[in-house]
């Protein structure tokens, strides 16, 4: 997706924040965040990280400075492996009109050397934030994978999938708990842009984020295409 193109659609769906978070890879966050330049839409840096037990985390920052640390993290994590291109495709960077830069030759669509806990340690270091993607996927999914949410990382929030319900997940998982849940959009295309997570909060940052999450005043955030609401 160009970034140009992502930030209209989202301002044609009414959507004021999103995170770009490539897989293992923030290298498209600057575009995103220049093609975003004076309209109403809020870009958060990001990064999809796969943990070294194959457990996909969705890390959140305020600014590319964070995020940029972050990747020279991940950059010294991820295996010394070339990108089949006929394969898994180009991995492109480009800037906020979508014109090619570079290409990214290592392969990203792998996992770190880094655990879960290694990854919330310095994100949070970092002053980021950490959400488990997708964790009903039996693919890369932190239930289905470890069987419970870890008992020694303070997540305050996790994701689930854009196909599973809130009241279905809670059934289905009981460890999901009490913790709040949004639905991501794990989007790869234009059309899978939903705008699903309704946040009442002060701004659009990492901290206010945060204190949504945990329940901090008159915060909340609910998941549009259900009345299931936490926060309140």
């Amino acid at each position: 997706m160009l970034p140009h193109l992502i930030v209209a659609e989202c301002l044609d769906r009414g959507i004021g924040l999103i995170a770009i978070t490539d897989h293992n890879s923030s290298a498209n966050c600057a575009a995103v965040q220049a093609a975003a330049r004076g309209s109403t839409l809020t870009v958060l840096p990001g990064m999809e990280v796969q943990s070294r037990e194959d457990v996909h985390t969705l890390c959140l920052f305020d600014t590319l400075d964070q995020v940029d640390a972050w990747q020279a993290v991940i950059d010294q994590a991820l295996p010394d492996k070339l990108n089949r291109s006929d394969y898994f495709g180009d991995q492109l960077v480009v800037d906020e009109n979508g014109d090619f830069i570079n290409r990214e030759d290592r392969l990203l669509i792998v996992s770190t050397c880094l655990s879960i806990e290694e990854i919330w340690d310095k994100v949070n270091s970092l002053g980021g934030l950490v959400i488990p993607a997708h964790v009903n996927r039996t693919t890369n999914g932190l239930i289905p994978i470890l069987g419970k949410i870890p008992e020694s990382i303070p997540f305050i929030a996790l994701e689930i999938s854009r196909h599973l319900h809130p009241s279905t997940a809670i059934k289905s998982f009981p460890a999901l708990g009490s913790l709040p849940l949004i639905q991501g959009g794990d989007a790869h295309r234009l059309e899978d842009i939903l705008g699903a997570n309704v946040f009442t909060f002060e701004s659009p940052c990492v901290a206010e984020i945060q204190r949504t999450f945990r329940g901090e005043g008159n915060r909340s955030v609910r998941i549009l295409s259900s009345e299931f609401s936490q926060g309140d």
